[in-house]
């Protein structure tokens, strides 16, 4: 074994082993996304039950014989583990989104297809370019060709937060083209499943800065000030809402100034994305 794997990794392998696993590495040429990378996994598979996870997350030692134990032969079904994230005494705001994962019904970090109901669905959708909604995707297909996913809590898998740098919250706004893809394909299952969590107060705080411009251009200075005002407390309530957890000086630093950026990063890909897959869409 090479010697840049570390003692985790090593210890992962050497248990695959002493089941008489094969491992294989597959690759693409291309970055193309994680859809296309598990498109070529399960494609080349031949076992009859396909499981996902992800990097940075740790399987129980017992996570594939749960999801083996509760599989009775059946063609074509899908199966959703539990998700653990460990977080510190004071998560930070990136900490706790991913702690969201702990109630997300359906996520590739723990979950398990028969080949041939991915083959029934078409797999991963290719245009879900980065690690964002094509397990949503997924699942969405899953349940309008009727095809049961069943819950299995025994089977675990940790996702323990990674480090990340400080404007990471202002680039993972762009992911939000693809919530655009994934309406138009399912409107009615993203209404009921995802809708919930629209970002009005975003569309507000740009709104108000748009009239706060138009009131200085028009030298409407009274108005100018009450849209201004708006959009302060709008932005305060963001970046308070957001470090609700922690009161680390760096991390109120880092908070108070993406608070200021991530809400106009967040409406520009969210309507680039309507625009792009030509969907009515905020």
């Amino acid at each position: 074994m090479s010697d840049g794997f570390d003692d985790a990794t090593k210890n992962i392998v050497n248990e695959f082993k002493q089941y008489h696993a094969a491992l294989y590495y597959l690759y693409l040429p291309v970055k193309r996304g994680s859809a296309a990378t598990r498109n070529l996994g399960w494609q080349r598979a031949w076992g009859k039950l396909i499981a996902f996870t992800e990097d940075y997350c740790l399987p129980d030692k017992d996570w594939l014989s749960f999801l083996y134990k509760i599989y009775k032969g059946e063609e074509v079904i899908a199966y959703s583990g539990t998700v653990k994230v460990p977080l510190p005494t004071n998560p930070a705001d990136h900490e706790e989104k991913i702690s969201n994962l702990e109630t997300s019904e359906f996520v590739t970090a723990n979950c398990c297809c028969s080949k041939v109901a991915l083959e029934k669905v078409g797999g991963f959708d290719e245009r879900f370019t980065m690690a964002w909604r094509e397990d949503s995707d997924l699942e969405f297909k899953l349940i309008r060709q009727h095809i049961p996913v069943i819950k299995v809590k025994e089977a675990l898998v940790l996702r323990p937060p990674r480090q990340v740098s400080w404007d990471s919250s202002i680039k993972e706004q762009k992911k939000g083209i693809f919530n655009a893809l994934l309406y138009k394909k399912f409107p009615d299952l993203y209404r009921k499943k995802i809708l919930i969590n629209r970002p009005w107060n975003y569309y507000m705080i740009a709104v108000a800065f748009v009239c706060t411009v138009l009131s200085f251009v028009l030298s409407v200075q009274r108005l100018a000030l009450v849209f201004i005002l708006c959009w302060a407390a709008l932005t305060v309530n963001v970046a308070m809402t957001r470090l609700r957890t922690t009161r680390a000086l760096n991390h109120v630093a880092e908070m108070a100034l993406t608070s200021i950026l991530v809400p106009f990063v967040s409406v520009y890909w969210q309507l680039y994305g309507a625009i792009k897959y030509r969907t009515f869409f905020l």
